[in-house]
């Protein structure tokens, strides 16, 4: 009874969700209240079906109901409990209800954070949304239904794939989608500012938080899968630009300059088209990414399904939705205006260029991506493109990007002038070249794309420190006053900077510095590696709760001195025999020791693969970083502020309409 109730729960969260996509948008329009003021209990009514209906698709997997297809697909009976929580989403079926119920999720949260929004705004949103929910429940429903029964029900299950058995897989794909579709809500919103014609710095600012929060969530989740492929799959790679790391990071990079141009929008009023532009393919990018996925046309570790009917359904959606906003775009576009005018030296231009890099990049990325699938649609022959495509493409486009995020925060709004920047930033610029000339050398090796790397970093921190001294000057009071006095926003945008900084800071070092090395070892034999000796000690026989494994020993050492043990394993899972390398890393603050073993030749030697990572922890660190920036600018005081005078005009009108 319990998948019969999980799909009785679907099927209402539909009808709710039909009754959301229409009527709130038809009171709008004709300015029917209680049309409008329908959409929030049809939205929250919605998130309670289809939280309904994730629970007892939980309940299915923890109970080892065999019975479902999915879960005979996608767990077994030995599998541990977290893993059979995790399990849920990790299957196409799955991954979709997941998908629809952060879906809902964010649509709730709109009802309860919009109270200061009007109404007709928060009917269109909505609304949206309500359009958005009907297209991916009818997928799931007609196409990807997670409780079909299997009968006769199994004996037990064909086991998750081993290579989702990982704390990654727990973490991962709900921060991940949890980014993805929350640019939902900003498509939603600049709809809903079409539709009503208010393309001004209000609707800016309302959109703006729920754009951030949603970068941030992405933001983590491509972070963490980068880190889980580091240490799950053994290679010691970080990102291999495969097409469905691609389709997550193709709307990071949109949703990047969608938050730049939305704060131009708001402060200065302009880039509105732009801005609407940007919301629209943003979400077009995220709708690419759960086709890319689900629609078979790629074989890879991330995607899910194989079945073509069910790319065609998403390619019709992906058009019709795209399609049917374009239009509406070009319908409105007279009435959304140009905005404020600025000088080609200002603030906005730098913005408008780094925005323009932003969407160069997205789309030599996105060409890298599809050209192979249209050569083979077209049966022109089967090509790959690898990572010295998007390195040649798409770095020489971050340069002049990670140049102008350091000018960008000094320039004037409206107007500046090239001798002001240059009076201002003359000491960081001295110190990155400085920098990117000494620390190279002083690592042993000096390349030029260290040097060019490590420019751009150090430009990024010493431009950083710059901004804020010279706003501080700015500011009147004592220093802790002066800190005091400064936004959060304004806080969040340099730390984000800064943990770009960080970030690039990891990757040169790594790509510049990093030793590799496979070799034969028997027990008792040394290998040496960045001035650290690597000695292979023993394997040992050990038994997990669903897999056996052996587990090796290597002792680290450095001058003689014990740094560290480390214990990779090969394992073997009990019911898909597939063999599985689990890499074993000691990290530190500037590298990491990382060893994995391959196959074993002889009695007592394997192939042992040896690495020593200067900085790549950094990668990570400045994501982390970049995510917290993210969210010290959401939190922003003004936006709670704006919110509670909206709310407090409101009831002072409606106190006013009822005396």
């Amino acid at each position: 009874m319990i998948p019969e109730l999980g799909q009785f729960a679907l099927v209402l969260a539909l009808t709710l969700a039909l009754a959301l996509g229409t009527l709130p948008l038809i009171g709008a329009a004709k300015g029917n209240a209680q049309w409008m003021q329908l959409a929030r209990p049809a939205a929250q009514g919605q998130f309670v079906f289809v939280a309904i209906a994730y629970a007892c698709l939980t309940y299915s997997f923890i109970h080892n109901d065999f019975s479902v297809l999915y879960v005979a697909s996608n767990s077994n009976s030995a599998l541990p409990l977290a893993y059979r929580i995790a399990a849920v989403w990790g299957g196409h079926e799955g991954s979709l209800l997941l998908w629809v119920l952060m879906l809902a999720g964010w649509t709730f949260a709109v009802t309860v954070f919009s109270s200061h929004l009007p109404e007709d705004i928060v009917a269109r949103v909505l609304g949206v949304l309500g359009l958005v929910s009907i297209g991916f429940l009818s997928f799931m429903l007609f196409t990807s239904n997670p409780f079909d029964r299997l009968l006769p029900a199994a004996m037990d299950g064909r086991d998750l794939n081993p290579l989702l058995q990982d704390p990654g897989m727990v973490l991962h794909p709900p921060m991940l989608y949890m980014g993805y579709v929350g640019f939902s809500v900003a498509f939603a919103f600049a709809i809903a500012a079409l539709l009503s014609g208010r393309l001004d710095a209000t609707w800016a600012r309302w959109s703006r938080p729920w754009t951030t929060t949603a970068w941030v969530f992405l933001t983590i989740g491509i972070a963490l899968g980068s880190w889980w492929a580091y240490y799950e799959l053994g290679w010691g790679g970080w990102w291999f630009w495969d097409p469905v790391e691609n389709a997550s990071f193709m709307p990071w990079l949109m949703g990047t300059a969608l938050i730049h141009s939305l704060a131009v929008t708001e402060k200065r009023g302009s880039f509105k088209s732009w801005t609407i532009l940007l919301a629209i393919f943003t979400f077009a990018l995220t709708l690419l990414g759960a086709f890319l996925v689900r629609s078979g046309v790629l074989t890879s570790v991330h995607s899910f399904a194989t079945d073509p009917k069910r790319g065609i359904f998403i390619l019709i959606f992906l058009v019709l939705v795209i399609g049917g906003s374009l239009a509406l775009f070009a319908w409105r576009a007279q009435r959304v205006g140009l905005g404020g005018r600025f000088e080609v030296v200002s603030r906005e231009s730098l913005l408008l260029t780094n925005n323009v890099l932003l969407l160069v990049a997205t789309g030599s990325v996105l060409l890298g991506t599809l050209y192979p699938l249209f050569l083979d649609a077209l049966n022109l022959g089967k090509i790959s493109v690898g990572p010295p495509y998007f390195e040649t493409v798409f770095l020489p486009l971050m340069a002049p990007a990670l140049f102008l995020m350091g000018v960008g925060p000094v320039a004037r709004w409206k107007q500046a002038t090239l001798p002001e920047l240059a009076l201002r930033l003359k000491w960081a610029l001295g110190v990155a070249v400085v920098s990117a000339l000494v620390l190279p050398l002083v690592m042993g090796k000096w390349t030029p794309l260290a040097s060019l790397g490590l420019l751009l970093a150090v430009w990024i921190f010493a431009s950083s420190a710059a901004t804020l001294s010279a706003r501080l000057k700015q500011t009147p009071g004592a220093l802790g006053a002066k800190l005091r006095a400064q936004s959060l926003s304004y806080y969040g945008m340099l730390l984000a900077h800064v943990g770009i900084g960080v970030l690039v800071v990891g990757v040169t070092m790594v790509k510049t510095y990093e030793a590799e090395k496979d070799v034969k070892l028997a027990f008792g034999e040394s290998v040496a590696l960045g001035g650290y000796a690597f000695r292979f000690d023993a394997v040992n026989d050990v038994k997990g709760p669903n897999f056996a494994a052996q587990r090796g020993t290597i002792s680290v050492t450095r001058n003689g001195a014990p740094v560290s043990t480390l214990y990779p394993e090969k394992r073997v899972y009990n019911v898909q025999k597939n063999p599985m390398t689990e890499a074993a890393i000691d990290s530190g603050l500037t590298r990491d020791l990382y060893v994995s073993l391959g196959e074993a030749v002889g009695d007592n030697a394997w192939i042992v693969r040896v690495h020593v990572k200067p900085f790549v922890g950094w990668i990570w660190a400045g994501c982390v970083l970049m995510a917290l920036g993210g969210l010290l600018a959401v939190f922003d005081k003004r936006y709670r502020v704006a919110a509670r005078v909206a709310r407090e005009r409101a009831q002072t009108a409606v106190a006013g309409v009822a005396s």
